[in-house]
């Protein structure tokens, strides 16, 4: 093993090894990797790309001829000099060599041609290609042509070690790197440096104090420069390339730079640039300090994930990463009230009324024929349990909830500019996005079809030109788009409507099943009849769910791609609202039937309401159907977290890799390859190509619904999520360092689309939080009671003030228990809980005076709390600034600091032109005393010609 010193986060590694600073000079430590002396393993990445010239000529003395040059010739040209910043795969058959492999069949999605079929490489011996085959080898030579004509250099790897597979490599000149760099407006670092303003006294201190305490939470990641020390940023100019520090050219634009510059240039927008190099030696230290399990506890090097991945991923992970740290307050605060719960249980006087021993009172049967009367005191389990998620304490988590909301999205967006202004994303704009392929080929469909109304017309290829540049003119229009809008309305009700299909069938399955249970012979059957059609209604809802969110998932592609949006960015944001509203409702909807609409819907004793003229439909249990909400809750949370977000993200990864290998090793070539070592490039290609980051927002907004929507029912939500999103941080940075292909780096300064949505569920949470308090729960009822019908003000009585009173000879003939006797004694009167009149009234069995009184404090509440918290939540808004105070000022001092930058250039160039003035005016006039002394016989007015001469070329150099 041999240790090579490498600098990775010093932006000039050269001039950091010349002039042999320190470590400590530097601002960190140095950083030592371990590598084999045969890099080019493909189980090891060679990490020669990424060292500074002085180590990586370390490393490459300590290789042989034979490995130095294999080295070379994955990260470089055969030249040994140009750096591969990109690499194209096609698929390419390999003539015939007498072997019985035959070539893989499986086909990157990405490649440059669009066929299905293996091209055939130029050259076979054979001589018999078909005019499909010919046709694709000439596109890619069309394509590869053209990225020739941008200043693109590449080079075949005609020595790949993979059947059925060719590579291309390609590299960016300087001159290729500054022109697209300038036209991207990127932020380079100049020269100049300057002093970040430190804190003082108190606040310093204490700042100091939290630094050393957090210090064991930080990864080994050891920053190039004093954190007190910045480089001054401007957008790069070629004509202002000296304010730059290019001394070392090769590491002034990082990799990530050099890739996203080359993605940038695609001369077919049919065309899909795919697999980028993978050499750098970040993708190790990210492995070791991020995707790793055992450093769970640390904070994220999100400065390094920028490096690599690019601003967009580097932002998704930060949000993550915040998101995962609010959740530890908010569930701190909920196992509090969850344990507030369970330490005032035994206190409930509900629940000590439901549970006494001799409480007798005799229950009406909760379904028709095979279910009886019962005892209201063998509810006392489900009350007790009630009481640990319904009790006072969670109006307060409620609201707490709420605010906690606003202050995450306060603290993201202050997040959000501080790390604009690290990554030198101040001032940035989104680039001009251009118009879609398939949008371009719509628009000229349309101004075809226009000339092709008029009869007898000749459509010559001066017309076909004409019309294409018309096409640039022409636009769909919303009559254009009219059918796929209608389209897409239809489809998403019809979505939705297979949503509440599938939750009615639920419904019955409940029903039908509870009523088999209670028709069991079996007693501890027909005791836990009601938690066994609660727990597995659950898990059916379970599945459902995740089956329909890869359905609505295709769907809203589909829906998408039918409207023809314009530009890409259009496309992302229709296609992630639609796919957020279909995965919302099938998520959300069977939790909002049991927490809204269920037992509100039943009718009495006597007048029941029936589906379908047999199906009676379900009560909640006499302690409310909170704790059904609560369990329906759990199972969905846990679910889909545990099976959809981790299940699938670790196993589908692994299984396509596993298939992709397996396709591409078949036959004799497994056992000839086998004893051959890929390149890094070569084996990088049985990973999974980068699909975005929409489904990992997606599954982090409906955790988000989960834990601010129903938190009053279940206030265990945001430590569940904590505990998930410990595990899914580490998850999905393993996924991206280890399963994915590297993305092509892209810019961005916000989440986007993905901000507004979060606004909306935390909206949406306060409204539904009060509802739930207000209806599902208990609480406004107990208040009712205990200061307005409570004789002694305390909550005695209140059980039997919530039950009505029904005539057993009033039930509907046919509806009647068929063993009236089951509890040993003939009843005469049940009772129901609801709010009505007895049947010895005037008006039996209609509704009471307490019903509506409690009606009315419901809605009161509703309507107070929305607005408290809402206040509440815009002085949160209003008082937390957007920008941080330190932030702010540092970019005011950066620009002043630019300003002074360019007027010292300018006085520069002024004092320059000034001394080249001088030095051409003296030098002019000693010519002219030449010329004096060499004529003597020159007139007066000869002599005077030189002189003005000297003025007129003085006034013209100034």
């Amino acid at each position: 093993m041999n240790e090579i010193r490498c600098c990775f986060n010093h932006p000039n590694c050269n001039t950091f090894c010349n002039k042999k600073k320190s470590s400590a000079k530097a601002g960190g430590k140095m950083y030592f990797v371990r590598t084999h002396l045969d890099p080019f393993d493909h189980k090891q990445t060679c990490l020669a790309s990424c060292l500074s010239p002085c180590a990586r000529c370390q490393l490459l003395k300590a290789l042989t001829p034979q490995e130095n040059t294999q080295c070379q010739h994955g990260l470089f040209f055969l030249d040994g000099q140009r750096h591969v910043d990109y690499i194209l795969t096609y698929p390419a058959k390999k003539p015939s060599t007498g072997r019985s492999g035959r070539p893989a069949t499986h086909l990157d999605p990405s490649a440059p041609t669009s066929s299905a079929v293996a091209d055939v490489e130029l050259g076979s011996p054979t001589g018999t290609l078909n005019a499909q085959e010919d046709h694709k080898i000439l596109r890619r030579e069309e394509f590869e042509g053209k990225l020739r004509d941008m200043g693109l250099e590449l080079e075949k790897d005609e020595d790949t070690k993979m059947s059925g597979m060719g590579f291309v490599k390609i590299h960016a000149p300087w001159n290729i790197l500054c022109r697209e760099a300038e036209l991207m407006k990127l932020k380079m670092p100049t020269k100049k440096v300057y002093e970040v303003k430190q804190l003082h006294g108190v606040v310093e201190k204490i700042s100091s104090l939290v630094s050393k305490v957090l210090e064991p939470l930080h990864p080994q990641v050891e920053e190039h420069q004093p954190k007190n020390i910045k480089h001054l940023s401007h957008t790069f100019s070629r004509e202002k390339q000296h304010l730059f520090d290019l001394s070392d050219k090769d590491f002034f634009f990082d990799s990530k730079t050099r890739s996203s510059i080359v993605s940038r240039l695609k001369p077919d927008k049919t065309v899909q640039i795919m697999q980028q190099d993978t050499f750098d030696c970040l993708p190790q230290l990210l492995y070791e300090e991020w995707a790793n399990y055992s450093v769970f506890y640390k904070y994220q090097p999100i400065g390094l994930v920028r490096k690599y991945f690019g601003e967009k991923i580097g932002l998704y992970f930060a949000w993550l990463g915040l998101y995962t740290q609010m959740l530890i307050p908010a569930s701190l605060v909920g196992v509090i009230v969850f344990l507030y719960g369970c330490a005032t249980v035994d206190d409930n006087i509900p629940s000590m009324e439901i549970c006494h021993p001799r409480n007798n009172i005799t229950m009406c049967p909760l379904c028709d024929r095979v279910c009886s009367y019962w005892r209201l005191s063998t509810a006392c389990a489900t009350a007790r349990a009630s009481h640990l998620f319904d009790n006072p304490a969670t109006v307060f988590f409620s609201i707490f909830m709420a605010l906690w909301a606003a202050m995450f999205m306060e603290h993201w967006k202050r997040r959000q500019m501080r790390l604009n202004y690290e990554w030198d994303l101040t001032g940035f704009e989104d680039e001009e996005d251009h118009p879609r392929a398939e949008y371009e080929f719509r628009v000229m469909q349309k101004s075809l079809s226009k000339d092709q109304n008029s009869k007898h017309k000749v459509i010559t290829s001066f017309l076909v030109s004409l019309q294409l540049f018309f096409t640039f003119i022409e636009k769909l229009t919303c009559q254009d788009r009219l059918p796929a809008y209608m389209t897409n309305i239809v489809m998403m009700l019809l979505m939705i409507g297979v949503t509440f299909a599938i939750v009615f069938g639920v419904i019955l399955y409940r029903i039908s099943t509870k009523a088999a249970l209670y028709m069991s012979s079996n007693p501890v059957t027909r005791s836990n009849a009601q938690l066994t059609v609660k727990t597995t209604a659950a898990i059916i809802n379970l599945v459902v769910i995740l089956i329909l969110d890869e359905v609505y998932g295709a769907v809203a592609r589909w829906l998408t791609v039918l409207e023809v949006p314009k530009t890409d960015k259009s496309f992302e944001e229709r296609l992630i609202f639609k796919t957020f509203i279909l995965k919302f409702v099938n998520a959300f909807t069977p939790i909002i039937y049991i927490a809204f609409f269920r037992g509100r819907l039943v009718g009495r004793p006597g007048s029941y309401l029936y589906v379908f003229e047999s199906y009676r439909m379900e009560e909640c249990a006499h302690g409310g159907c909170l704790m059904e909400l609560c369990i329906q809750l759990s199972i969905t949370m846990l679910g889909k977290q545990l099976i959809q977000n981790n299940l699938f993200e670790i196993g589908v990864p692994k299984l396509k890799k596993l298939i992709r290998y397996i396709r591409s090793k078949q036959g004799a070539f497994q056992e000839e390859e086998r004893q051959k070592k890929l390149q890094r490039y070569e084996t990088d290609h049985f990973l999974e190509p980068f699909a975005g980051l929409t489904p990992e927002y997606m599954e982090m907004i409906i955790q988000f619904g989960f834990v601010t929507l129903f938190v009053a029912s279940f206030p265990l939500a945001p430590l569940f999520a904590l505990l998930n999103n410990i595990i899914e941080i580490r998850l999905d940075a393993k996924k991206f360092v280890t399963e994915l292909r590297r993305p092509v780096a892209a810019r961005a300064k916000d989440i986007g689309i993905w901000y507004n949505l979060l606004r909306g569920v935390a909206n949406v949470a306060v409204i539904i939080n009060a509802f739930v308090i207000s209806f599902t729960s208990d609480f406004i009822p107990r208040m009712v009671y205990q200061y307005m019908y409570s004789p002694d003000g305390s909550m005695h009585g209140f059980v039997n003030n919530t039950l009505s009173y029904f005539n057993v000879s009033h039930f509907q003939q046919g509806k009647e228990p068929m063993d009236p006797l089951y509890l040993g004694y003939p009843v005469e009167m049940c009772r129901y809980k609801d709010y009505r009149e007895p049947p010895w009234s005037n008006t039996p069995y209609e509704i009471s005076k307490e019903f509506w009184a409690v009606l009315a404090v419901r809605l009161a509440f509703v309507i107070v709390f929305q607005n408290v918290v809402m206040l509440m939540s815009d002085i949160v808004d209003w008082l937390i600034p957007d920008i941080p105070k330190d932030i702010s000022l540092q970019i005011h001092k950066e620009k002043i600091l630019l300003v002074d930058l360019f007027l010292k250039e300018e006085q520069g160039k002024a004092r320059n032109l000034e001394s080249r003035a001088w030095t051409e005016g003296k030098e002019n006039c000693r010519r002219s005393s030449n010329n004096n002394n060499n004529n003597n016989s020159s007139s007066s007015s000869t002599v005077a010609q030189p002189r003005s001469g000297l003025l007129a070329n003085s006034t013209n150099s100034l």
